[in-house]
């Protein structure tokens, strides 16, 4: 029996398979009845997988379907359905049950860039397979959570930056900078979430430290922050932590520039007489005696480490110069002696 009379001409039936019958019926050895119930056999097989199994032939290849959290499951199987992912809905629902027991599936945005079975589909659903590549963003230390979001935004356009903004800017500095990688789908709350996780390991080395110095974590943290934005090298932030830390104990303003960035945006070149007098904001250093209420930014490891250190000198003020170069005096007038000769 000619192969074509098995199988009349489908859309199904490519070239490619046509000849794959013809080799099929070429086997040595085989007998004509069992070449004959092979290909029924193997028609019928096709016929399932591209009739019943695979997602229909309209389906658009770099297809989304956003799962929001809420939907029930005959929700989330309509929605595939109507975006021609899924055949039926009723095995789509089945084969979840099968794999989850409880009929579950895990929130996001899935990505099909080739036509699915729903079996597949199913068990990326399950198990929260998306699809996409993670996007990699770094964080780098000092940054804000303002500065944040507009990090992780620029990467990822459906960012919620408001909501970022709204749960993250109580955990200033407890949100550490590194660089992370992030699903196009992720929620404002789980990158605040990993974030703050991550802060947490990599403080576990340093909680002995943090007790047996006598400080509380908070204070720790936002001297870090100001050594964040006041230098950039090690020792020298270790230096300038033992300054900052003197004039607390002497109970001197710590007349703190970096705070401005936060209250103002303005760095040290550009603050007026005016603006470090105006007492309206609790972070104006030169206003309000002690440490500012909370971290100005998210320090990294190694300001961390700076404040817990603090290097002892015999100096009690400093400024950095144009170039960067940071310079030390004992008193005020050597002080004022050295902003003339270094700075405009």
């Amino acid at each position: 029996m000619p192969i074509h009379d098995i199988f009349p001409k489908t859309t199904l039936i490519t070239s490619r398979r046509k000849k794959f019958f013809g080799q099929l019926f070429r086997v040595p050895g085989l007998s004509r009845r069992t070449k004959f119930y092979g290909a029924v056999a193997l028609g019928l097989a096709l016929t399932v997988y591209f009739g019943v199994l695979l997602a229909p032939s309209d389906f658009t290849k770099g297809s989304v379907i956003s799962i929001k959290q809420g939907m029930t499951l005959s929700d989330v199987a309509a929605a595939l359905e109507k975006e021609n992912i899924v055949r039926s809905t009723v095995l789509f629902k089945s084969a979840i049950v099968l794999l989850n027991g409880d009929g579950k599936v895990l929130s996001g945005d899935y990505f099909f860039n080739s036509r699915p079975t729903f079996v597949g589909v199913a068990w990326r659903v399950a198990r929260g397979i998306f699809g996409f590549a993670a996007e990699k963003i770094t964080i780098p230390e000092g940054a804000n959570v303002y500065e944040v979001a507009a990090l992780v935004r620029q990467k990822i356009p459906k960012f919620d930056t408001d909501e970022f903004i709204r749960i993250a800017k109580d955990d200033e500095g407890y949100l550490f900078p590194d660089t992370y990688h992030f699903l196009p789908g992720v929620s404002a709350g789980e990158v605040h979430r990993t974030m703050h996780d991550t802060f947490d390991e990599k403080m576990k080395p340093l909680n002995d430290a943090v007790k047996k110095s006598g400080k509380n974590l908070h204070d720790i943290i936002t001297m870090a922050s100001l050594l964040e934005e006041e230098a950039r090298h090690t020792e020298t932030r270790r230096l300038i932590a033992g300054i900052l830390w003197r004039r607390l104990d002497i109970n001197m303003p710590l007349q703190v520039d970096a705070t401005f960035s936060y209250i103002n945006g303005k760095n040290t070149f550009e603050l007026t007489l005016a603006d470090l007098r105006d007492g309206s904001s609790l972070y104006n250093t030169y206003t309000h005696k002690g440490l500012p209420p909370g971290p100005i930014s998210n320090p990294g490891l190694d300001s961390i480490v700076a404040a817990l250190y603090p290097k002892e000198s015999p100096y009690l003020f400093y400024l950095a110069d144009l170039s960067g170069v940071t310079h030390y005096s004992r008193t005020f007038e050597e002080h004022k002696e050295k902003k003339f000769q270094y700075l405009p």
